[in-house]
């Protein structure tokens, strides 16, 4: 089993300009540097179509890509666009922030600007896209289309003959917006075809793509329109239940997620054609396949639509080994990540176990005074081989701020496993990577921000708040050689080389 790493950076934190990271010129240096770093892995999170919140984990579709990352220098290329015009838009005041209003304000002005000079319809691989892709790009477009027209709203908010997919609305819509149906099914077709021209660079480089899939839709999706009866919907497609977890030490109320909750045993009757459709897509799109939230395929936790908090919600059984036998035998053996973090029961251990998938080893879970004895899952004396180590994860603090914020007894505990009594507060990231990278996980995946030692105001995530999310974006000047040639050593020191790519 070949040890191998990798480094955890959304395309939305690469640097560049216009205010997000993107497919453009930054995305292949970036891989250039991945490569002579000696790694295999960048892990870049979900890329779909983000909704309320901006969070790539709730998406309006789970097929559709983020316009945000198509390239405009590739546009200028292509004569839809003059630098002059993109140069005009603002799109923020700090390079290293995301500021999604101006995005959202100005970046939709310019794609509708190459939209329209773009002649697509005339587009040979244009029309091919579409005939390829129209099993879910029809309703898609059409979503977007609608949310438009609606000022915004939520589909369930919309007129009830829209809202049920009456066949003589669809019709009427189809007619009535046809250019913004169009116009939306443009983008997809130029995000996808700069996503693959990104992967492929990648990919002869020796880099492979670990992207993720949430285990749930949102409930504004259109996913969630299109198909209801996947979902735990009344027949008026209103939710009967949504997804969370319930209260532990980090909440006393738990997490209402708000997802609608799938009809597990409609898709088993359906032989999984759904779930099918998505893991084929997703095994397509990326080299591995993170799937979020794993343990909800064991049990998952269900709330009754309408309440304010997760307290009064309880454990169903979800579809186990049978989702994932279907799987193995209809697409094959495909590398997957299972993220089973949390609370984790002897039946979640069992199904990692029985899916042969490996599961997550998060370092920062590893080091709590209270339950530091043998049977710590996160402690590195207890990891197998079949199993990826991470720093941290998108959800969680930098290591650095995790450091600075845990309690005495804790610093403690990690001083004492590490043997570093010495390595100062601002450093404590380099011994922390070097536990992990020596580890015997067979991957070893490293955020950015932690190797760079910076703090919480860089994190990415705090789950259930919204505001400050998914805005951290990297400088330039911060993927230095010097930061490279460091990572290097360690990689080479700890046996994780990429030596398709190993550089003297």
């Amino acid at each position: 089993m070949n040890r191998a790493a990798g480094i955890l950076m959304p395309v939305s934190s690469l640097p560049g300009k216009y205010g997000i990271g993107s497919f453009s010129k930054e995305a292949y240096h970036f891989v250039d540097w991945l490569k002579d770093a000696g790694q295999t892995y960048w892990q870049i999170l979900p890329i779909h179509p983000t909704s309320y919140g901006d969070s790539p984990y709730q998406s309006f579709s789970t097929f559709a890509g983020n316009p945000y990352f198509i390239d405009l220098e590739a546009l200028i290329g292509e004569g839809v666009l003059t630098r002059e015009e993109c140069d005009s838009m603002d799109f923020g005041d700090y390079e290293d922030d995301i500021d999604y209003q101006q995005l959202y304000e100005n970046r939709y002005i310019l794609l509708t600007m190459a939209y329209e000079r773009s002649n697509i319809s005339e587009n040979p691989d244009y029309q091919r896209f579409l005939s390829e892709n129209s099993w879910w790009l029809s309703d898609y477009a059409l979503f977007m289309a609608l949310k438009n027209f609606f000022g915004g709203q939520c589909w369930y908010e919309w007129p009830q003959d829209i809202r049920l997919r009456y066949g003589y609305a669809l019709d009427y819509y189809r007619r009535e917006l046809y250019f913004e149906i169009e116009f939306q099914m443009y983008l997809q077709f130029k995000f996808f075809q700069q996503y693959w021209k990104l992967k492929n660079y990648a990919n002869e480089r020796s880099i492979r793509i670990i992207g993720d899939i949430p285990i749930y839709v949102a409930m504004d999706s259109a996913d969630t329109w299109a198909h209801p009866e996947l979902f735990q919907l009344d027949e008026n497609n209103i939710p009967t239940a949504v997804a969370g977890c319930p209260p532990d030490g980090f909440s006393a109320t738990g997490q209402l997620w708000g997802n609608p909750l799938y009809r597990w045993d409609y898709h088993k009757q359906t032989g999984f054609a759904w779930w099918l459709s998505r893991l084929s897509y997703v095994f397509r799109l990326y080299d591995v396949t993170r799937i979020d939230h794993f343990r909800g395929f064991d049990e998952y936790y269900s709330i009754p639509y309408g309440e304010q908090t997760a307290q009064n919600g309880h454990w169903e059984r979800g579809p186990g080994m049978d989702l994932f036998r279907c799987a193995r035998e209809n697409l094959g053996w495909h590398d997957v990540i299972a993220e089973d973090l949390g609370y984790v029961t002897d039946t979640v251990r069992q199904l990692v176990k029985d899916s042969g998938f490996p599961g997550m080893k998060v370092l920062e879970f590893a080091f709590d005074s209270r339950d530091s004895g043998s049977a710590n899952d996160y402690m590195p004396h207890n990891y197998t081989d079949n199993s990826v180590v991470y720093t941290g994860t998108h959800d969680n603090e930098t290591v650095t701020g995790w450091f600075d914020t845990i309690c005495i007894e804790d610093r403690a505990l990690a001083r004492n496993y590490l043997c570093d009594y010495y390595t100062p507060d601002e450093e404590i990231h380099k011994p922390f990577i070097a536990l992990a990278l020596r580890s015997v996980s067979k991957w070893c995946i490293v955020p950015i921000q932690d190797y760079l030692g910076l703090d919480n105001s860089c994190r990415m995530n705090i789950p259930s708040t919204i505001g400050r999310n998914w805005r951290w974006r990297i400088l330039k000047d911060q993927l230095s050689d010097s930061l490279q040639r460091e990572i290097l050593i360690q990689t080479r020191r700890y046996g994780r080389m990429n030596w398709n790519n190993d550089k003297a």
